[in-house]
């Protein structure tokens, strides 16, 4: 009698979500540690405004982007980056300049996927002081959830919602308390493994930064 064994297909790491992306990077791969999701965690259950299934392309989509945002944001070298094809990668925000992976994370994020406003100058900050001026603005998170998509791989186009209660100072501007949101559609082009090659993103930042923007200077008194 020939032993018949199952052949079972392990989900590849990208797939797997933040935690076990965390859990197999090593030490040296992080600017100052490994990020602690927490708050994720326990805010956007309770506060997102759709509920996808684990198999559904939307939860994939969801979880694939969060990789991708926590390894630009967290990781300094882009060859780590399990989320994309770091050598094929680039990414562009309301068609306008390309930039690659090592651009990503030099300038930072915030720099690139927000870009100048009157309200924010990208080009007069840096990675560290623009995540700096954000995790100030939203001390309590900023959060992100995927709304619909629209079309599969190889193209993937979906629509998405950012939020966050603007709870701190925002460059000299007092916090409201207000819940801002932002909402948006990109355009992400994958290769077979579903890593990330290209994202195109289209949304209008001064849903964002307006209200942010509009809150009351804030009087400092010198001690």
């Amino acid at each position: 009698m020939t032993d018949q064994a199952t052949e079972s297909v392990e989900t590849p790491l990208h797939l797997q979500g933040r935690d076990a992306v965390i859990a197999a990077a090593a030490p040296e791969d992080w600017r100052e540690g490994a990020p602690d999701y927490h708050l994720s965690k326990v805010v956007i259950p309770v506060e997102r405004t759709t509920q996808h299934a684990p198999d559904s392309l939307e939860h994939i989509v969801e979880e694939l982007v969060k990789v991708f945002e926590m390894e630009v944001s967290h990781k300094k070298d882009p060859a780590t980056w399990v989320s994309l094809v770091a050598e094929h990668y680039r990414g562009r925000v309301n068609g306008g300049t390309w930039q690659d992976a090592e651009e990503f994370a030099r300038i930072g994020s915030y720099n690139i996927l927000i870009g100048d406003n009157p309200f924010y100058d990208a080009a007069g900050e840096n990675f560290e002081s623009s995540h700096k001026i954000f995790h100030t603005a939203f001390p309590g998170g900023l959060f992100w959830e995927v709304l619909e998509v629209l079309s599969g791989p190889p193209t993937v186009t979906f629509k998405w919602r950012h939020w966050g209660k603007f709870e701190g100072e925002y460059k000299g501007h007092q916090p409201t308390g207000e819940l801002i949101e932002m909402y948006g559609v990109t355009i992400a082009k994958v290769s077979e493994d579903l890593r990330i090659l290209e994202l195109e993103h289209f949304y209008d930042n001064n849903q964002l930064l307006g209200p942010l923007a509009h809150g009351c200077p804030v009087t400092h008194t010198a001690n």
